[in-house]
């Protein structure tokens, strides 16, 4: 099992640390190619996990994300963009995989080292934003949505460093090494600033309530304060935190806030829903969540929420921008009601109950083993669930690559060996799953290969040849297409163009204004009823 964990322990990094020049893409030259190194490092390192297996045990929480999978692959049957639809759904079973590879790799005794990379790599991302934040120039790095650092967003960057949090505190009391309180020190005044400075009102919620669940389950009940060892490294972890934090408030730094007070107003502002991004929100989960009363089996399909919303919005909207050629943000700003519209209501009960039995698991993990590596690891494990779903229900979080390694490794490292529901033992199926795995990673990782190679190709756009030759090698890109569609000269070079971008997304207005004015006819868009 150690070349699975070296697999995973290096693409723990570059999952936060690649990107690719091209600004025409601001989100995805981030996001593909970390979903490239998602794909690649957990559809091989499973490959490589079952070559040696004779016997995999299933647990309740495995049937249960087995459903949520082969739900979230079926729902790709109704999507119309297909494109979008088997990139989600990639996404998906990469982070299942993740969850498997490192359990099986806790079962070998391997969890604490992968774990400690995964709090680097969230670590050296947090760091990319606070060097952002004080005026370094970094490559590759955006100027919008700062301080993102090496995510690009700031909102990114803040949900992979609360979820990796947990994972860093628990590793800063439960390591025997003589520096892991001043490594954990330093991580944790690394990570807490920089979410200062991502003002992320759902990261900051989420921290909160992962902090609540290791005050009460850690120092309430499991008595973790009663141990001078755990107690000392506790208050210097938390000197450490409210020091940064402290600095970060001081210290001048790059980022152009409109607010005298920024950080002020988002905390008073934090759960604010009768104006600004919260009544934004409430307004497009009401609008989202009319898509499930008409597919609540199966959905929209998956990731195919900005192909559909255009249908469903309503007067007033913040997250829909008419006069924009890209009206819609690519996710819902929540996974859980992303999740629900896209791949309807079983699977998101699958996915709840999976979820659930795993903090059972850890909660009795917690409270049978009290102050020991066990019981510290199911306190995390707890903690860390508790994070993604907060993050998770008000943006978009486990719909992306990097928070989605993070989540799915930690749990999987984190998690006990499983109470056996059945088993698979026959070594032909095995055999198949293992070429299942492999046939996966070549799919997903071949469509996100070429779709990085693609935005690099597409450069700023100014080249009309390399955006034609960027658009051939990923010809599910609706940017690329209304691009070009836009910079053609004449109809008869606009059309073809402006006819991809409309059948890859059909209810969107600017394709569909394109193919007008060139004479072309178009069905009237065909609003939901509300």
């Amino acid at each position: 099992m150690r070349a699975p964990r070296r697999v995973l322990q290096v693409a723990a990094l570059l999952v936060v640390l690649v990107a690719v020049p091209s600004p025409l893409f601001d989100l995805d030259r981030f996001q593909v190619p970390k979903e490239l190194v998602l794909h690649v490092a957990a559809f091989g390192a499973a490959t490589l996990a079952l070559g040696g297996v004779r016997r995999i045990p299933l647990a309740t929480t495995d049937l249960l994300l087995i459903g949520f999978g082969v739900l979230t692959a079926l729902s790709t049957i109704t999507a119309p963009n297909p494109w979008l639809a088997v990139r989600a759904t990639g996404v998906t079973w990469a982070g299942l995989a993740l969850f498997w590879v490192a359990r099986a790799l806790a079962r070998g005794g391997l969890a604490r080292p992968l774990l400690a990379v995964v709090a680097a790599a969230s670590v050296a991302g947090a760091g990319t934003a606070l060097l952002q934040a004080y005026g370094v120039e970094l490559p590759l790095t955006s100027s919008r949505r700062m301080p993102g650092g090496a995510f690009g967003n700031r909102n990114f960057m803040a949900h992979a460093t609360a979820i990796a949090l947990p994972v860093i505190i628990y590793l800063a009391i439960e390591s025997r090494a003589r520096a892991a309180p001043v490594l954990g020190a330093v991580a944790i005044a690394i990570s807490s600033a920089a979410l200062l400075l991502s003002r992320s009102r759902a990261a900051w919620l989420a921290v909160a309530a992962g902090l609540t669940i290791l005050l009460v389950e850690g120092i309430g009940v499991s008595g973790l304060w009663r141990d001078g060892a755990i107690r000392r490294r506790l208050s210097t972890l938390a000197a450490s935190a409210a020091l940064a934090i402290t600095a970060a408030l001081a210290v001048p730094n790059a980022l152009s806030w409109r607010s005298d007070m920024p950080y002020l107003e988002t905390l008073v502002g934090v759960a604010n829903y009768r104006e600004g991004s919260g009544r934004g929100r409430l307004i497009q989960y009401e609008n989202t969540l009319r898509m499930v009363r008409d597919a609540p089996l199966l959905g929209v399909g998956a990731g195919n929420w900005a192909v559909e919303y255009p249908r469903y919005t309503t007067p007033g909207d913040p997250a829909y921008d008419a006069t924009d050629p890209i009206p819609t943000n690519p996710w819902p700003s929540s996974d859980w009601v992303g999740i629900v519209a896209e791949r309807g209501v079983p699977a998101l009960l699958l996915l709840v109950a999976a979820g659930a039995a795993m903090a059972i698991v850890g909660w009795r993990r917690s409270r049978q083993k009290g102050r020991s590596p066990e019981g510290l690891a199911g306190l995390a494990m707890i903690a860390t669930i508790v994070v993604t779903v907060v993050a998770g229900a008000f943006d978009a979080v486990m719909l992306l690559a990097t928070p989605t390694f993070f989540a799915w490794t930690i749990l999987g490292a984190l998690h006990p060996p499983p109470r056996e529901q059945l088993a698979i033992q026959r070594p032909a199926l095995i055999s198949k799953l293992r070429a299942g795995a492999l046939g996966a990673g070549l799919l997903f990782g071949v469509l996100a290969a070429a779709q990085t190679v693609s935005i690099a190709l597409a450069g700023d756009g100014s080249s009309l040849r390399r955006v034609r030759w960027a658009a051939a090698v990923d010809p599910g890109s609706f940017r690329l297409d209304l691009h070009l569609a836009g910079r053609s000269r004449g109809c008869a070079a606009r059309i073809p163009y402006a006819q991809r971008a409309h059948a890859l997304y059909p209810n969107h207005a600017e394709p569909r204004r394109m193919l007008r004015r060139c004479g072309v006819p178009v069905p009237p868009l065909r609003r939901a009823p509300r």
